[in-house]
């Protein structure tokens, strides 16, 4: 039982995480953040983190409550709740903090934590990407990473309502 505490021990509140995030740069370390809905984790979002945490010393990774997901995919989604989704990315060794956000993007969550990288997976721009202007402004930078093919959350769902 002890590895499942220490997992949820890397769930935070914003307020705890930023008191976190101060005691890993008092001791000169670098933040990586990503965020997203990770509904159902698969290989495009173990290769996306994977190379979030190639960034920096630490990754944070901002999750999309269940309010916000349902309006960013619509109301089947999400298929996992955020407690659960939270859970699992915590469970991953690349994965060092998990925060779950209510707002529609992580901007709040950027702001205040100010990485130092900025990673997002996908076909955007950097003038495209929340929070960047933020990042760049206070001396970070921001990433992205090419997406895999061939997975996504929807193809998944699409799959399974196909085979039922």
């Amino acid at each position: 039982m002890k590895q499942i505490k220490a997992i949820e021990e890397k769930i935070f509140t914003l307020s705890a995480l930023k008191a976190v995030v101060t005691g890993w740069r008092l001791k000169g370390k670098s933040i990586s953040f990503t965020n997203g809905c990770f509904d159902i984790i698969h290989e495009g979002h173990i290769f996306s983190l994977s190379q979030a945490a190639k960034e920096a010393d630490f990754l944070i990774v901002g999750v999309n409550s269940d309010a916000s997901t349902k309006r960013l995919k619509g109301e089947e989604r999400p298929v996992n709740n955020q407690q659960g989704r939270a859970l699992i990315l915590a469970s991953l060794a690349i994965v060092d903090a998990v925060v779950i956000f209510e707002e529609d993007t992580p901007l709040n969550l950027i702001t205040t934590l100010l990485p130092d990288v900025l990673v997002k997976g996908g076909d955007y721009t950097i003038e495209q990407i929340v929070g960047s202007n933020e990042v760049i402004e206070n001396g970070g930078r921001v990433v992205i990473n090419p997406i895999v093919q061939g997975f996504s959350t929807t193809g998944i769902i699409e799959k399974i309502r196909r085979l039922g």
